[in-house]
C-alpha cells in the first residue's frame, strides 16, 4: 500500500501533511529559504536552519517557524567551507532524530564576463552551489536509504537549461545540479527516497537586484515571462511542500522549473 493510501488517498490534508518530519533548510535566513522554511512549518515540520550570516539568537525564520508551533535550531555555517560543511553534516547526520526532508538552497553568484571571471570567484561559486549540496546530500542520504523513505529538494535555476549572461562559475554549477538531482534519484528512488530539483524562475531577490536596477534588462527579461511579472519568493512556497510531501512519493529526479512561464517561450 502507498504512503498516500495509508494517510487517506486524495485526501489533501493527509497528502501533504508533514507533523513529525524533521527537515534541513540551507540559506534560509531570508528570500527563497525563508519561504521554504515557513511552508514546511507551516505543513508541521520541525526546521534545522542552516545559513551563513544566521543570527544566533532572534532571527526571522526562527520567529517565524516557532510562531507556528514547531522547532528551530540554526546553524551559522560559510558553505565555502568544506571543512565546517563536512562537520555540518556529520552533525546532522548524527543527530537524536533522522533527517526527513533535505532542501539544497543555499547559492551565490559571481557576475563577470568569462574573460574576467577569476579562478578563486569560481571556485567559490562551485564550492558553495554544488559541493557543498552534495556532501549533505551524501552525509544524509545514507540514512534516508537505510530507513527506506526521505525527500531532498535541491534549489536549480533557468541556468540549469540555458547558459545565461556573464555568469559562468553559476551557470556550470546549476547545470550540474540539475544533473546530480537526476544521478541521485537513479541511486535511492529504488530505496524509496525522492530526489528533486526546483528551477525558480527570474525572482525578486538580492542576487537578482542588479538586473532589476538596470531598465533594459529589466524590461528585456519582463517582456519575455508570460506571466508578466518577476516572481516572488512565496512562488516557491507550493511546489517546496508538494516535493517535500508525500504528494510527490511518484515523482523522481525531476527539475520542476517555477518561472512565470520563461522556459515556454
Amino acid at each position: 500500500m502507498d504512503s498516500v493510501t495509508q494517510r487517506g488517498r486524495f485526501d489533501p490534508e493527509s497528502m501533504f501533511d508533514l507533523q513529525g518530519k524533521l527537515a534541513v533548510v540551507t540559506g534560509c535566513r531570508r528570500g527563497i529559504g525563508l519561504v521554504m522554511a515557513e511552508v514546511l512549518a507551516s505543513a508541521g515540520a520541525d526546521i534545522v536552519g542552516v545559513s551563513a550570516n544566521l543570527d544566533a539568537t532572534g532571527s526571522e525564520v526562527a520567529r517565524r517557524v516557532e510562531t507556528l508551533g514547531r522547532s528551530f535550531t540554526g546553524f551559522r555555517v560559510d558553505f565555502a567551507d568544506r571543512t565546517a560543511i563536512e562537520e555540518l553534516a556529520a552533525t546532522l547526520a548524527d543527530g537524536d532524530r533522522a533527517v526527513d526532508i533535505l532542501v539544497n538552497n543555499a547559492g551565490t553568484i559571481a557576475r563577470a564576463p568569462a574573460v574576467e571571471h577569476d579562478t578563486p570567484a569560481w571556485d567559490r561559486v562551485l564550492e558553495v552551489n554544488l559541493t557543498a549540496p552534495f556532501l549533505l546530500a551524501r552525509a544524509l542520504g545514507k540514512g534516508m536509504v537505510e530507513r527506506g523513505a526521505g525527500k531532498m529538494i535541491f534549489t536549480a535555476s533557468l541556468l540549469s537549461f540555458q547558459g545565461g549572461i556573464l555568469v559562468p562559475s553559476y551557470t556550470a554549477a546549476k547545470s550540474a545540479v540539475a544533473g546530480l538531482v537526476k544521478a541521485l534519484a537513479n541511486e535511492w528512488a529504488p530505496y524509496g527516497v525522492n530526489v528533486n530539483g526546483i528551477a525558480p524562475g527570474y525572482i525578486a531577490t538580492d542576487n537578482t537586484a542588479a538586473l532589476r536596477n538596470d531598465p533594459d534588462r529589466s524590461r528585456a527579461i519582463l517582456e519575455r515571462i508570460p506571466a508578466g511579472r518577476w516572481g516572488s519568493a512565496a512562488d516557491l512556497a507550493g511546489a517546496t511542500l508538494f516535493l517535500a510531501s508525500a504528494a510527490s512519493d511518484y515523482v523522481c529526479g525531476t527539475t520542476l522549473a517555477v518561472d512565470g512561464g520563461w522556459l515556454a517561450r
